[in-house]
């Protein structure tokens, strides 16, 4: 199921957008709080004038945020706002409004391929020690690298509310072709435009979808789905950034 928030009514109820299907969206469990200093490429997308967070985003550019295509589908650039540069998603930073939007045109919500998308913000954003543009990666790390996955979503699988503060946890990166292998449940549902991460009673859940997956100080994927939230053997999936880095950079630039 996808990882928006919430996952019975997902973005319908913020701006008419799709139904929820049998992928699971994402949220920390098991995490600890982070300060936004040390995560400074994180941002919350929002509903305009509400500040209702469904989903997270990285900032790669003075005006340019990388999210999940799941996260806008149904959006249009008056429905939202950005957040940045805060440990809470309901205060503080700097709130900006979206000029354009766009996600990738084969992306598939029946197996999550191309799950990738961008935002244009209304006005640039300089860096401070709260915001930061963070680089995208060229390659995939190996499996077991250390990486961090980061968002406000909520810290169980049902019936929880979303995280005020900002909230990250640690696991192992894992390639396409380790999280496709026997020694996880998902086979062949693992296509050419995800990676993985995995770490015992650790994952992303609901409200945590298009936020940042990192390792190396690179992000390295976008939070996309997984079944249920930390269960055993189930990793969660990302969008492969290093796969996708063309596009992000391409579009990006036409905005």
């Amino acid at each position: 199921m996808l990882r928006y928030f919430l996952v019975l009514v997902s973005l319908s109820a913020v701006f008419a957008g799709p139904a929820s299907n049998d992928h699971d969206a994402g949220r920390i469990v098991n995490g600890v709080e982070a300060k936004i200093e040390d995560r400074p490429y994180q941002v919350s997308i929002q509903k305009v004038g509400k500040g209702n967070h469904f989903c997270g985003g990285s900032i790669i550019s003075e005006d340019i945020v990388v999210t999940a295509a799941h996260c806008l589908q149904g959006a249009k650039p008056s429905d939202l706002q950005v957040r940045l540069g805060s440990t809470y998603y309901n205060e503080g930073g700097v709130l900006v409004t979206v000029k354009a939007l766009k996600y990738h045109e084969k992306y598939n919500p029946n197996n999550m391929m191309y799950d990738v998308a961008v935002i244009k913000l209304a006005e640039p954003v300089k860096q401070s020690s709260t915001i930061r543009y963070i680089e995208l990666a060229k390659k995939v790390p190996k499996t077991g690298t250390p990486a961090v996955v980061s968002g406000w979503g909520t810290k169980c699988y049902l019936f929880c509310d979303l995280s005020v503060a900002l909230m990250e946890v640690e696991v192992d990166f894992l390639t396409r072709e380790d999280c496709a292998s026997k020694n996880y449940t998902y086979g062949d549902k693992i296509k050419e435009t995800m990676v993985c991460g995995y770490a015992k009673e650790k994952d992303s859940c609901q409200g945590d979808s298009g936020g940042p997956f990192v390792a190396e100080g690179k992000l390295v994927g976008v939070v996309s789905w997984g079944q249920g939230c930390a269960m055993d053997g189930f990793p969660g999936v990302y969008a492969d950034v290093s796969a996708l880095r063309d596009w992000i950079l391409e579009n990006a630039g036409n905005l």
